[in-house]
């Protein structure tokens, strides 16, 4: 957790405005829920490791008995976010018969996560989500991808590559090697560490878990022969066979095909079959952004269709992407990214001992001004001018009058 200075403040403002207008110009609907949510909802074991990073909050009043607590759930009832998904799906249950179908939402807000600060990542950062529920065809894919992309492109990002997989191809190679079922979720954890430890650290952990050698080398001879054919996807849906569904093959070629025709970017569109993404919602398509200059993600989503039949009974078709906003300013102000077209801001310095009538005529100019659309600031001129102004310039201010007593 930080505090964050003005000069940030103004790039992350217009980055927000950024996001917003271009994703409500794609029909999304912005919308807002609590950052607290029920601890049951949040601990239903679907945000894989995130829900051991919870930050709990303690029951209050007479509902708190600490001496007849026998286990933590006891002692707490609610927890921050640690994403903005899971409050979406409770959300939806609760207004589903007020919304259209399908319904595009927009979220933009702060999340918690008792993780350990590194570059980029912080205990509390805020997210931006796009989600497009009660759609189960492709289109949503389609244009959650188009969205993201433009909205980059927006922000000047170019040469960037989103990395797709579908959780059902996971599925199919760890069947097809050999694995059983309920070992999936401990399989996919450890294949999300491929890039960390490579292919042998994947090997090695797999053995150390006691899968039999001949099944992980099967399994990791896929990838293998994948990385070496000239179309790793065509490769992987021959050897699988049977064990694929039809209907992954399809959606996978119409997305790709629909996104190369339609983009408006310049990005590149990859199958990553060792992209897992580690919330256990997912059912389906899966996709990570990478932006060029940074050694890891800076969002990704996918389709998560059995969540919220969690809170309703039904299924509804959901599909999501998140935008890594912390990631994304980091980069933004390691490149000295300057705001384009940003609206004119007005200093103005008065001297001390300036008359209550001067500064008066000042005030009334200044109104005229902030009338017809100008930010103006009025300070007292300090001791030291060439410093006050130079701060004043960092803030945005390249308009600096003064005023001296007459």
């Amino acid at each position: 957790m930080r505090d964050i200075l003005p000069e940030e403040m103004r790039l992350r403002t217009y980055v927000q405005k950024v996001i917003q207008e271009t994703y409500c110009s794609f029909g999304f609907t912005q919308i807002e829920t609590p950052c607290m949510e029920d601890i049951a909802n949040l601990s239903s074991k679907q945000g894989g490791e995130n829900e051991k990073l919870i930050f709990k909050i303690l029951k209050r009043g007479e509902k708190l008995k600490i001496d007849q607590a026998q286990e933590e759930n006891d002692l707490v009832d609610m927890g921050m976010r640690y994403d903005l998904t899971v409050p979406l799906a409770r959300f939806y249950s609760n207004h589903e018969n007020e919304l259209p179908t399908p319904f595009k939402a927009i979220q933009m807000g702060n999340v918690w996560r008792a993780d350990r600060p590194q570059r980029g990542r912080y205990r509390q950062f805020m997210q931006c989500d796009i989600d497009i529920l009660g759609d189960g065809s492709n289109l949503a894919e389609i244009e959650l991808i188009q969205a993201t992309t433009t909205t980059l492109g927006k922000l000047g990002f170019q040469d960037f590559v989103i990395r797709i997989n579908e959780r059902r191809i996971l599925k199919a190679m760890a069947a097809f090697s050999g694995f059983v079922e309920e070992d999936f979720d401990e399989v996919f954890i450890i294949l999300d560490k491929m890039d960390k430890i490579g292919l042998d650290g994947v090997r090695e952990e797999l053995i150390q878990k006691e899968y039999s050698e001949d099944v992980v080398s099967k399994y990791l001879d896929l990838f293998t022969q994948m990385e070496q054919s000239e179309n790793g996807f065509e490769y992987l849906v021959n050897q699988l066979g049977d064990c694929l569904e039809e209907d992954v093959v399809s959606r996978m070629r119409e997305i790709r095909q629909c996104v190369e025709a339609t983009k408006s970017v310049d990005f590149r569109l990859e199958f990553d079959p060792t992209l897992v993404r580690g919330m256990s919602y997912y059912t389906g398509t899966i996709f990570e952004v990478s932006l060029p200059n940074f050694g890891g993600s800076c969002g990704g989503g996918g389709r998560y269709d059995q969540m919220i039949g969690n809170f309703t009974g039904k299924d509804t078709p959901a599909c999501g992407f998140s935008l890594g906003f912390e990631r994304i300013i980091l980069l933004l102000m390691e490149s000295q990214f300057q705001i384009p077209n940003e609206e004119k801001k007005i200093a103005v310095l008065l001297e001390k001992n300036l008359s209550m009538d001067e500064i008066q005529g000042v005030m009334v100019e200044a109104r005229a001004l902030r009338n017809d659309g100008e930010q103006v600031l009025i300070v007292k001129m300090n001791k030291n001018k060439k410093f006050q102004k130079e701060q004043l310039e960092k803030e945005g201010y390249q308009d600096i009058r003064e005023f001296f007593c007459k």
